[in-house]
């Protein structure tokens, strides 16, 4: 298995542990940084992966957003 295969599992139970959370902020805050695992891993594909990458940054802003205006 390499690296980058890790980071994405990684990435997956990340954002799928964090669909378990109560508490709407806990949700976002541990979504957000299994989506910066997803940028890592498709950043560290053999290939750069774009959408993967592009999808998850969007995703990040999202959840900032709401973190602040709360």
């Amino acid at each position: 298995m390499e690296n980058f295969e890790i980071i994405g599992y990684l990435a997956s139970g990340t954002v799928l542990i964090s669909f378990l959370l109560k508490k709407i902020k806990h949700l976002r805050i541990v979504n957000s940084i299994g989506c910066g695992f997803f940028v890592l891993y498709g950043c560290m594909m053999p290939e750069l992966n774009i959408p993967i990458v592009v999808t998850n940054v969007a995703i990040i802003g999202i959840n900032i957003y709401y973190l602040l205006k709360k």
